[in-house]
């Protein structure tokens, strides 16, 4: 039995009350339940949202607000970021459909799966995309690529409710059982950045963050599971000892 409520949709620091309105009424339309919210612009709770919602008001009531991506996807395992345009950033790109076999292959697992949509004005930073495992790319004329908040979120929600409606669930396995959560994968990232800037690898200053997202990314792209985390905090662990006492 797949569980509806392991989809979670998170908006990025949306601009206007009546798009996130809109957006919870677009979800609550196929049957999903969670609505998360980064650093809304206006004031919340938001009135102008609350109207826009119409009937799904109870999902704006019940939405939950974080200051950033990794607080707001910690608990999740799988975050898949969209966009209108291809980019350039170490992520697969994925057509939308490619995107729902994988997202059903772990709702069948039971796994939480996240679905981040950027502001309104500027859409998802680099910065934003770091703890997705994919990107999500939406076609569109490519002489006018930027869509609405609540459209953008309205075509995956249907054609992810019409997936799970047909019952497609004869996909192969893509993951193992227990794909770690974000919270386990960037405490192991912690860790490691941490153990690196000791050792002097952050070098040089200015590159230094740009280096820190790159090995972000190369962790946050792979499925790791439980396990395999375990084994490189070992790995780590390991070579610290060896190289000698650092903390």
């Amino acid at each position: 039995m797949i569980n509806f409520g392991n989809i979670f949709f998170i908006l990025v620091r949306p601009q206007l009350g009546e798009n996130i309105g809109a957006s919870a009424r677009v979800i609550k339309n196929f049957r999903f339940k969670n609505l998360r919210i980064i650093k809304p612009r206006d004031i919340w709770p938001n009135k102008k949202a609350i109207s826009t919602s119409v009937g799904a008001k109870d999902l704006v009531h019940n939405s939950k607000i974080y200051q950033d991506v990794n607080s707001a996807v910690k608990d999740l395992h799988i975050v898949f970021g969209t966009t209108s345009r291809m980019r350039s950033i170490n992520k697969t790109n994925l057509n939308l459909r490619d995107a729902i076999k994988i997202i059903i292959k772990n709702l069948k697992r039971n796994k939480k799966i996240g679905l981040l949509f950027g502001s309104e004005a500027s859409g998802l930073s680099n910065e934003d995309l770091v703890n997705t495992n994919y990107l999500i790319n939406i076609p569109t004329n490519i002489s006018f690529s930027s869509i609405n908040l609540s459209h953008a979120i309205a075509i995956i929600a249907y054609e992810l409710f019409s997936s799970l409606d047909r019952k497609i669930l004869n996909i192969k396995n893509f993951y193992p059982s227990s794909i770690a959560s974000k919270k386990e994968l960037n405490n192991f990232l912690d860790f490691l950045i941490k153990r690196l800037e000791m050792i002097g690898f952050l070098k040089p200053k200015e590159k230094k963050k740009i280096m820190i997202q790159n090995i972000k990314n190369t962790f946050q792209k792979s499925a790791l599971s439980s396990q395999e985390i375990r084994t490189l905090l070992g790995i780590v662990s390991s070579l610290i000892k060896y190289k000698g006492n650092l903390h």
